[in-house]
């Protein structure tokens, strides 16, 4: 390779590099940055054109917001609900993982193409048709119906993950831990569990934080009684447009599910590549 040829490709990287930059702060580091300003826009200042920054910051936006409006519920409501979707999701989706990532069957492809059809159908679409099944079997617990509505909408992303995981734990290990007697736990324990952890704890969050953010049945199903944080936010979205307000939910609702991703992402990282491919 000559010395032009060099330099034209490392100036070529260089410019992918500072383009990434550039998307990677129009599309989230402003959008942020823009949120946590209208969050701290004094309700008695307006923060309005030609001015380039809030003429007034304070936090009493967050205290009004807090103090009268049902954001507390909601929060408490949102991550009730998480919490229960996304251990009810992986208690479900572990078979049919397990299946699809150790068994070879007639069908097997269509069964995990099947598995697919709730991310394909709208929404709102999907929660309209779901809460009318709700009222004819006669379910009429927001909770319990909100419960069910997010669980079978959030199979898919679980049974996904835990295919991969379940299809890259190594059958020399298991068929040497059975050679040597040991019991079904011990052999899930020694075998399975080392590479599933990763991707159990990662369906975990990423289910939890889906659940956090799904609005159209918790807004179909939940409304009025049941609210959750997207269904304040949206509220605010609506009719009656209150930007600071939104900003300050958005952040309440963003921030949190952003830490939790980054967590997702190094559990995924994490697993051993001995114990997944045998090369070390």
């Amino acid at each position: 390779m000559t010395t032009l040829s060099r330099s034209t490709l490392f100036w070529q990287r260089q410019l992918l590099i500072l383009l990434a930059l550039a998307v990677f702060f129009v599309a989230l580091v402003l959008p942020f940055c823009m949120a946590v300003l209208w969050s701290l826009v004094d309700p008695s200042t307006p923060w309005a054109y030609p001015a380039v920054l809030p003429p007034v910051l304070s936090l009493r936006r967050w205290v009004e917001i807090w103090t009268t409006s049902a954001l507390p519920q909601a929060m408490y409501n949102s991550y009730t609900l998480a919490a229960c979707v996304s251990f009810l999701t992986l208690l479900l989706a572990t078979p049919t993982a397990y299946a699809f990532g150790r068994m070879e069957f007639p069908g097997k492809a269509a069964a995990q193409m099947l598995t697919l059809v709730p991310l394909v159908l709208p929404g709102f679409v999907s929660a309209i048709f779901f809460s009318a099944l709700l009222i004819e079997l006669g379910l009429y617990s927001r909770f319990l119906g909100i419960l069910i509505g997010h669980t079978v909408g959030l199979l898919p992303y679980a049974i996904r993950l835990l295919s991969v995981s379940f299809s890259m734990v190594r059958q020399d290990l298991i068929d040497a831990a059975r050679d040597l007697g040991a019991s079904r736990v011990t052999v899930f324990r020694t075998a399975y569990l080392p590479v599933l952890k990763p991707g159990l704890l990662a369906a975990l969050i990423i289910v939890f934080i889906l659940s956090i953010e799904e609005f159209a049945i918790s807004y179909i199903v939940g409304a009025p009684d049941f609210t959750t944080v997207p269904t304040i936010l949206y509220s605010y979205l609506g009719y009656n447009f209150i930007r600071p307000n939104a900003a300050a939910v958005s952040l309440i609702l963003v921030v949190p599910n952003v830490l939790l991703m980054l967590i997702a992402e190094r559990l995924l990282k994490s697993a051993d590549p001995a114990v997944v491919t045998g090369k070390g």
